[in-house]
């Protein structure tokens, strides 16, 4: 048998333009709300170990309130601008700084939470230790991080809702 009628086995070259194929995600990753929720979990535990130092070191010298507000108002313009990149997935100075004013206002609404539970603390225990301020704004946190995911995705970065 002549050797060049068989056929080639060698693999095709691919155009050096054409991006790579993408292999389809399998279970709870196909959804992209799923790795939104993965990604800002990651950016939440950074921001919130930022906050609780930010709220540990200003605590002695401005009380609890203001000890609070000043560490989320740090703390959100590096979560807005971490979620805007990572999260979502959107980059560049398109929208940046209507993003920032957004979360601010997002930030307000996560001050209230966690002031107020700070505020209840305070009312039922005034000698609350730092220990127990820490717990307070933790816990009252989770409940302001969902309110934060959820205003998030469904109007700042509506427009990126399915990265």
């Amino acid at each position: 048998m002549d050797s060049s009628a068989a056929p080639r086995t060698e693999p095709r070259q691919e155009s050096l333009t054409s991006p790579p194929a993408r292999k389809g995600r399998k279970g709870l990753l196909r959804y992209p709300v799923v790795r939104q929720l993965i990604r800002f979990t990651g950016v939440g535990l950074v921001c919130t170990a930022t906050s609780l130092a930010l709220y540990a070191l200003f605590r002695p010298w401005m009380g609890p309130q203001l000890a609070n507000a000043s560490a989320l108002i740090i703390t959100s313009l590096m979560n807005t601008a971490l979620n805007r990149r990572l999260t979502f997935k959107i980059t560049g100075n398109w929208k940046r700084t209507r993003d920032h004013v957004n979360g601010l206002i997002v930030i307000a609404v996560a001050l209230v939470i966690t002031g107020g539970s700070l505020g209840v603390l305070h009312a039922l225990r005034p000698e609350a230790t730092l220990s127990e301020d820490l717990w307070t704004t933790t816990l009252s946190g989770f409940v302001a991080t969902g309110v934060r995911f959820t205003l998030l995705r469904h109007w700042i970065f509506r427009r990126a809702r399915h990265v």
